[in-house]
């Protein structure tokens, strides 16, 4: 079984490698249009690049599912690798369809932040807990997974949108929330640096709390902006928490959390700065001249398709097969927990999206920021929800 492991792991690193020589070839097709016959070799390497990656990262999931003995799905990193996985599959299929270039250069750095994402978490192999052990495991997860990696698709064509179409010539609202986008990529990067980085530091600090009339200790990796309300700091020679945790959070594992969250934030935004004085002017400003021969009808329909396959996918495995797995390991079909809450908002965000497409004619610039809008509930729920919301599926 350990040799299987490796084999998996092994499989993981190789295809993050290869999604990553993949992104620099779907540049080098947009770059290089002098030459038609090279660029179309370009765009053939760059494709079977892609579904090289791709091919590893299902022995990756082939190979850990044998050697765990049920589908890898069951825990954040098993989730979000899984994620990133249909994000790619989405991709080639819709890339194979509409020869857009451009999603390459922006659907496989997602990816790429997707799959990084996951290797914060941990990545042991572990029984399933009993909740898990049902064959809903399979198909609800599943389906979630592909809804959402589809529907990311979406916000990928709707942000090469807004980045073509958003006059950046001078500063307004949607510029602001265009970089305010930006800026949360960075955040999602932040939190990634400094997780590896205090990781391979070993550094830990550990705090002494009664969230619940129970004393527990609750041990951090990263240094403590914020410690848990009247908790006492167990571990000497470390630096002590700044601030207390907002009251307003829940669960024994909330101050860790809200820590992580604001550690992210706050070196994301050293992130996003730097880059902006090196760029000497916005972000989504630099990259527009990159993105101007787009054909924003091609993105456009891109955008709505996306929704239009992810949206029933997503709600087949988000509510209907979720409810009925409730049902059999709670006893009940909803219950109000955050994840429940949060795939409902998902699921009425979307039917609006469509509502409004469908019978309201919005197209184009409207239709794209919805389904930026959208994409932001989704990772609001992948991150936040499982970050710093307590509930029934903290055991993910």
């Amino acid at each position: 079984m350990t040799s299987l492991t490796d084999w998996s792991s092994s499989f993981l690193y190789a295809s993050f490698i290869i999604y990553l020589i993949a992104t620099v070839l779907f540049a080098a097709t947009i770059k290089d249009k002098k030459r038609e016959k090279q660029f179309t070799k370009l765009h053939v390497l760059a494709l079977s690049t892609t579904i090289i990656g791709f091919i590893s990262q299902l022995g990756y999931f082939v190979t850990r599912w044998i050697a765990s003995g049920h589908i890898p799905v069951s825990n954040m990193f098993e989730f979000v690798t899984f994620f990133g996985m249909m994000l790619v599959l989405a991709f080639i299929i819709l890339y194979a369809i509409y020869r857009i270039e451009l999603l390459g250069l922006f659907a496989l750095p997602i990816a790429l932040l997707v799959i990084a994402y996951a290797s914060m978490y941990p990545s042991e192999l572990s029984p399933l807990v009993p909740s898990l052990k049902s064959h809903w495991l399979y198909i609800h997860v599943t389906t979630v997974a592909l809804g959402e990696a589809i529907l990311a698709v979406s916000f990928v064509a709707g942000i090469i949108y807004l980045i073509r179409q958003v006059d950046q010539s001078k500063s307004s609202a949607k510029t602001r929330w265009l970089e305010f986008i930006m800026y949360s990529l960075f955040a999602t990067l932040a939190f990634i640096v400094v997780t590896t980085l205090f990781s391979a530091l070993d550094y830990s600090v550990t705090f002494e709390h009664q969230p619940n009339d129970e004393v527990i200790n609750l041990e951090y990796h990263l240094p403590p902006i914020f410690g848990p309300a009247g908790g006492e700091q167990v571990t000497e020679n470390r630096m002590g928490a700044l601030f207390d945790t907002p009251t307003w959070m829940h669960g024994a594992e909330a101050p860790r959390k809200w820590n992580t969250l604001v550690w992210s934030l706050l070196v994301g935004l050293i992130f996003y700065w730097i880059v902006r004085l090196i760029l000497r002017k916005r972000v989504a400003a630099s990259i527009q001249p990159f993105v101007n021969k787009a054909n924003p009808e091609l993105l456009d329909e891109v955008c709505y398709r996306s929704v239009a396959i992810g949206f029933p996918v997503f709600s087949l495995g988000g509510l209907i097969f979720a409810s009925i797995w409730a049902q059999e390991a709670w006893n009940r079909y909803w219950g109000w927990d955050p994840k429940e809450v949060w795939a409902l908002i998902t699921f009425f965000f979307y039917a609006i999206f469509l509502h409004l497409r469908l019978s309201r004619g919005w197209h184009g610039e409207k239709s794209a920021w919805l389904a930026v809008v959208g994409f932001a509930i989704i990772m609001f729920n992948l991150i936040v929800v499982n970050l710093v919301l307590a509930g029934l599926h903290s055991y993910a």
